[in-house]
């Protein structure tokens, strides 16, 4: 693969935070009887206000994605964070201008983790506040490119979850998926799979 430049997602890929999701998800079912399954099944890689709209379509949800996500800031919740091993180095290694981070998290509770787990702030984080439409479309990874001053097409986009790849390859990104949270036959779209962390690519 020939690329110029890294697109990470965050969650998944350089951190773990789910069992921050979880208790934040759990609560938001039991109070409004959604199937926690269901939320589990889907919230992978996509904002909350997706997530909402594929398990609770009868609900407002703009409205209780706002809610959700300035809970999760106002808890600052990071029991049970941490850095996926050799992230730190990684990050390290690389050109401060050939990397840069899509998340599906809010910018501030992004910003907030990478703090918390000592990992490097890159120049460029695309949160969903920064862009018209969120994973699975194409404008994160466009948007991060853009600012990192390369073509789509040049940049490697490392993904966990089906959304993020299917966004990546609608901007026409090259994609390396990690089967972290999702099994190998839900990751096939993908141009290359690992089933290790960062430290095996």
């Amino acid at each position: 693969m020939n690329y110029q430049a890294i697109i990470f997602d965050l969650d998944g890929v350089l951190i773990d935070a789910e069992l921050i999701y979880r208790r934040h998800w759990q609560n938001w079912a039991a109070r409004h009887e959604v199937s926690f399954d269901h939320i589990l099944k889907v919230h992978h890689g996509s904002p909350a206000l997706r997530t909402m709209e594929m398990v609770a379509p009868h609900l407002d949800a703009i409205s209780e994605s706002r809610q959700f996500n300035r809970q999760l800031e106002g808890d600052m919740d990071m029991e049970g964070t941490f850095a996926f091993p050799g992230v730190e180095d990684v990050l390290s290694s690389l050109p401060v201008d050939r990397w840069a981070i899509t998340t599906s998290a809010p910018r501030k509770i992004a910003l907030a983790r990478l703090a918390y787990l000592d990992l490097p702030t890159p120049a460029v984080l695309v949160a969903p506040e920064d862009v018209l439409r969120g994973k699975p479309a194409p404008d994160p990874y466009l948007k991060a490119a853009k600012e990192l001053g390369f073509a789509a097409e040049d940049c490697l986009v490392i993904e966990d979850a089906p959304a993020g790849i299917e966004g990546a390859l609608a901007a026409r990104t090259q994609v390396l998926a990690l089967a972290t949270t999702h099994k190998q036959d839900d990751l096939l779209q993908a141009h290359v799979i690992c089933t290790g962390i960062i430290v095996d690519y």
